[in-house]
């Protein structure tokens, strides 16, 4: 199963002021794996960054004013999450300024029922805890001492590692049959998940049957 792991940043908080977003950023999973299908890009809002919004990524207007436009982008945007289910952290935030960024374009809005919100998943988990991004990693042992900015790619990369640990599936299923050479690493600090599997020879299953067979002679269980 594909799924998308999505944050955005923004101008600022709330699209009622004008707020636009500055940064969109993909990670593609296949069961929970990343693959090397990412979405990235810096974004022209075509807008001031506000001063509490540029404390949080540090996106200069300068920086952002040579940037494309969502209207560039929006089409290979939709494309890549077509028929994924999109994991976001406080999805109410990015949906709606992506919503908006959609309509502004005069492109269909994101049916909200593709979306799982691990801001609920962790509510519900841990009611009554703090259940912000770095609390969260805090929690699950997760390393986010690269995140001194919110940078989209960066929060995928932490947020698909606390994905995982909310619905209890500490290391992704791998489908064997695949070629693992597909699942690759997106952060610097690397990911914890991939497994290559190394089958026995036939002499280490001889010798492991030997051993067996000389020194278990009882059945304790």
């Amino acid at each position: 199963m594909k799924e998308i792991v999505l944050d955005t940043e923004t101008t600022g908080l709330s699209v009622k002021d004008g707020h636009r977003i500055v940064e969109i950023g993909c990670i593609e999973l296949d069961n929970l794996v990343p693959t090397k299908n990412i979405f990235h890009f810096y974004l022209n809002p075509e807008r001031k960054v506000s001063e509490k919004a540029f404390e949080v990524h540090g996106y200069s207007d300068e920086f952002l004013s040579t940037k494309q436009k969502f209207d560039e982008i929006a089409d290979s945007f939709l494309d890549f999450i077509k028929d994924k289910k999109i994991i976001i952290h406080n999805a109410e935030f990015d949906i709606g300024h992506l919503n908006n960024e959609l309509s502004l374009v005069g492109k269909k809005k994101i049916n909200t029922s593709n979306v799982i919100d691990t801001l609920e998943l962790a509510r519900n988990k841990f009611p009554g805890s703090s259940i912000s991004l770095d609390a969260l990693c805090k929690r699950f042992r997760i390393d986010n001492s690269k995140r001194e900015k919110h940078t989209a790619l960066i929060d995928c990369d932490l947020l698909a590692k606390v994905y995982i640990n909310l619905i209890d599936q500490k290391e992704p299923t791998l489908n064997l049959a695949e070629n693992n050479e597909d699942k690759v690493s997106l952060s610097q600090g690397g990911l914890d998940y991939y497994k290559k599997v190394i089958l026995p020879s036939e002499k280490e299953l001889f010798d492991h049957n030997t051993f067996l067979k000389k020194n278990l002679k009882k059945n304790y269980f």
